[in-house]
């Protein structure tokens, strides 16, 4: 067929000045950790005449995004600021997002490829994204009395529940010694031997960034969590090699800070990597979709399925391997009654979850917990 005489072809030197451009877009985008294997990027691909940006900041009056090259203030879509519309559904912190071509507009949330979120804090279920598209989750905490196993194993399960990749970064090991820093990284081998990693440090000094480097190359996300005072802010500008991030001094009754960080924001490292700060969190509540597998009660677990009755509740009954395993001391006592908390903690937000979604759908709630009504005859029944 020939050629259509219609059809204007760009000269060799404009195609490679589009070529360039474009290399140089994708340069820029990469910064803040765009990849061509994103879910984001499939989606993108499909849109047109819209700009591409990312949510580094999350206000309640708006957002704060950056497209590569500048940050800037965007709204989000009249539909996201309704009474009632789902928290998760909202962009946050990490999201990649389309905006208007003529207006500093959220026109789509794109699709994640992982969350990091836990249930709020309050009587009515809602959930609280705490940050999105995040390869890797920094929990930290400090060797003073801010370490808690208990409460590591719970940041854990919610990690595992995100898809990304958890480290414990142990802050504060200059002050600890060296035998106490050893001693924690022991007691939290249980959670090492689920695949996470666990790292001492001292926060303020530079060589910090070399350890955490593994976890913090070029197209990567961490986001940082754990309790007020365990170090966050200072890490932050350890690895960001300057005193960006407000920190102050901890209560020495109980090693708590303030919260010097008021609000979730997404930075750029020097190394290529995107490192999202967050608040301090005094709770973390289980949203119903966690699992406890590989968040450190694999023991427990394999040896409940060695009890002698299939419906063992690990009490008082003849033959259970669990109990046999507290008394031998391959079972920690603390790491069990955290086990059980966890477990009905789980079984109760899946049940609200469930029900929330069939209110969504406009089904009945539904109780799991009470039994269904029995004929009065029933019980007679052979």
């Amino acid at each position: 067929m020939p050629p259509d005489p219609s059809r204007r072809r760009d000269s060799p030197a404009a195609y490679n000045g589009r070529m360039q451009a474009n290399s140089e877009k994708q340069t820029r985008l990469s910064g803040i950790g765009w990849r061509d294997d994103l879910p984001a990027a499939a989606a993108w691909a499909s849109l047109s005449g819209m700009r591409l940006a990312r949510v580094v900041e999350q206000h309640r009056s708006g957002y704060r995004v950056d497209n590569g090259e500048s940050e800037f203030a965007v709204q989000s879509p009249a539909a996201w600021i309704r009474a009632g519309f789902p928290a998760q559904d909202r962009a946050a912190v990490g999201d990649w997002v389309a905006l208007a071509a003529d207006e500093d507009l959220i026109v789509h949330c794109l699709p994640r490829f992982s969350v990091l979120k836990r249930a709020a804090a309050g009587e009515h279920y809602k959930q609280q994204l705490i940050a999105t598209n995040v390869d890797v989750v920094l929990i930290v905490s400090g060797l003073d009395r801010d370490f808690n196993p208990r409460r590591l194993e719970r940041y854990l399960v919610l990690t595992r529940g995100s898809g990304a990749q958890p480290v414990f970064v142990l802050t504060k090991a200059d002050q600890a010694g060296l035998e106490l820093a050893q001693a924690a990284t022991d007691l939290l081998q249980h959670l090492a031997d689920t695949g996470a990693a666990v790292i001492a440090v001292n926060a303020k000094d530079s060589t910090t960034r070399d350890q955490l480097q593994p976890w913090l190359h070029a197209g990567k996300t961490a986001v940082l969590v754990g309790s007020s005072g365990a170090g966050k802010s200072t890490l932050t500008n350890t690895l960001l090699g300057e005193a960006r991030q407000r920190t102050a001094n901890v209560r020495e009754t109980d090693s708590r800070g303030r919260h010097t960080t008021t609000h979730r924001s997404l930075l750029r490292l020097d190394s290529g990597a995107c490192l999202i700060d967050t608040p301090g969190m005094r709770e973390l509540k289980l949203t119903g979709e966690e699992s406890l597998d590989r968040s450190g009660f694999d023991v427990i677990e394999s040896l409940a399925t060695q009890c002698r009755f299939r419906d063992c509740q690990h009490e008082r009954e003849p033959g259970c391997a669990v109990q046999a395993g507290l008394d031998s001391g391959d079972i920690d006592a603390g790491a069990w009654a955290n086990y059980r908390k966890l477990q009905a903690e789980l079984a109760h937000a899946a049940d609200v979850l469930l029900a929330r979604q069939r209110e969504d759908r406009g089904l009945p709630r539904g109780n799991s917990h009470k039994p269904a009504r029995r004929r009065r005859d029933e019980k007679f029944r052979p």
